[in-house]
């Protein structure tokens, strides 16, 4: 199946977008599709060869996972590429359209278990949750 593509452009310096995408206490803060669910823990070892770990879970606790890769490349406030526990890869691109405007750019790709529009639109939910929370902190 062909990588799904997503982006936003956020109001925000790249340093700051780069920093809140990549902090465990920011990630917690907006790492969710719905206000149904919550992010309550992040792990990141944020460099080639090291691994992140995202706990997502419905508030209610009757669903969770852990979203977890490992970094391939970490090239700071510009690109961060990872593979998932299940092999599929993921791109993030931080491109600098000037000094407070920042666009994301995440290419993903889809796993088999649900439609690629599901999965393009919980993905971009959650960049757009991401999008609000730089912009309002």
């Amino acid at each position: 199946m062909e990588p799904i593509k997503i982006d936003i452009t956020i109001l925000a310096p790249v340093e700051k977008v780069w920093d809140y995408f990549n902090t465990p206490n920011h990630i917690t803060k907006w790492n969710f599709a719905h206000e149904s669910w919550q992010c309550p823990s992040s792990e990141n070892d944020l460099r080639v060869g090291g691994k992140f770990k995202n706990r997502m879970e419905a508030k209610d606790k009757s669903f969770g996972f852990d979203f977890e890769g490992t970094y391939d490349v970490v090239i700071p406030n510009q690109r961060i590429k990872y593979h998932l526990e299940d092999g599929r890869n993921v791109e993030v691109i931080f491109d600098s359209i000037d000094a407070n405007t920042t666009k994301v750019t995440e290419i993903f790709d889809p796993e088999k278990q649900n439609s690629v529009e599901m999965q393009r639109d919980g993905w971009y939910a959650i960049l757009d949750n991401f999008h609000k929370y730089v912009e309002n902190h």
